[in-house]
């Protein structure tokens, strides 16, 4: 949207001395005409702009018009841009433009912040390069409140048909979930965005329901309950036991063995997950979840030695 533009130029302008309507027109995917014009209105809203001409020239804000900046400490302003860059592969670029230049003009002036120590990235080594256009549709469609509909592949591999009210965008564990009202359902549902195909935004609007976030710890997004197994694991998997049950569920065995209490659930993502260790852990425990892993390696191997 222009105002989105208009409002990210003057981010930019306050945050510089000054800057070039070429790189201007850059950073926003737009000529240097539409800046020019940019500029013309935001010099009708009473912002004293002013221009330079020259091999050094450029477009700037007076530097008398200033924003108060005592609020906010440099180590403030760090910790929100690295919040900011935890979520940076799921902002177009127009739009974290506008949002760092904001966050960067609350600095004190003559103070800086260190490059960035530490970044999170969440895009993958591999993956579905199609998530990051999809989350920018939903976004769409959640602000215009839009009606949506895509085919859906369950986690059986079985595929229907969905329209439904999106409501929230949510990244748990590195995934993207969509929390919408299935019409087919007549319920609230929780779609996986790597699951979803064949998505259109349609043209008509829907009335908000009343709604209220599924928590964050899980609860409700799963079909099977989580049961805990015994896992006996070589020492190679310790980080990743870490990062996926704590210290306190690990216990030594032996020198190079531990014994791992981890919650686990019963369906094809579960055992995916515990074939994906490879030799490295067995299931000791419970013997019907041991018999499944048995069963499915049978499979596997079977499938191989054709």
């Amino acid at each position: 949207m222009k105002i989105d533009r208009l409002i990210s130029i003057i981010m930019v302008l306050l945050n510089c001395e000054k800057i070039s309507a070429t790189k201007l027109a850059h950073m926003f995917e737009v000529t240097p005409r539409t800046i020019y014009r940019d500029i013309g209105v935001i010099e009708k809203a009473g912002i004293p702009i002013f221009t330079t001409t020259g091999s050094k020239g450029g477009i700037g804000i007076l530097p008398a018009y200033k924003i108060d900046k005592n609020l906010f400490t440099s180590s403030d302003i760090q910790t929100i841009l690295m919040g900011l860059s935890s979520v940076s592969t799921t902002l177009s670029s127009k739009d974290l433009i506008g949002t760092l230049e904001k966050v960067k003009n609350l600095l004190p002036e003559k103070k800086t912040i260190k490059a960035p120590q530490i970044t999170v990235d969440l895009t993958t080594w591999m993956g579905n390069k199609k998530i990051l256009l999809l989350i920018e549709q939903i976004k769409h469609a959640l602000g215009q409140n839009l009606i949506i509909k895509f085919s859906y592949y369950n986690n059986k591999g079985i595929i229907s048909a969905r329209h439904v009210e999106p409501y929230q965008l949510v990244l748990k564990d590195t995934h993207w979930y969509l929390h919408a009202y299935c019409l087919n359902k007549q319920d609230f549902r929780v779609f996986k965005l790597s699951r979803i195909s064949s998505f259109v935004v349609e043209k008509t609007s829907f009335i908000p329901r009343n709604f209220s976030p599924k928590p964050l710890d899980g609860k409700d997004w799963i079909s099977h309950a989580l049961i805990p197994i015994q896992l006996l694991v070589d020492a190679s998997l310790y980080e990743k036991m870490m990062e996926l049950c704590g210290e306190e569920h690990i216990k030594p065995y032996t020198e190079n063995k531990f014994l791992v209490e981890f919650m686990f659930i019963p369906d094809d993502y579960g055992y995916n997950i515990l074939l994906g260790f490879g030799p490295n852990c067995e299931c000791i425990a419970p013997i019907e979840v041991r018999t499944e892993l048995i069963n499915r390696i049978e499979k596997l191997v079977s499938l191989y030695k054709r």
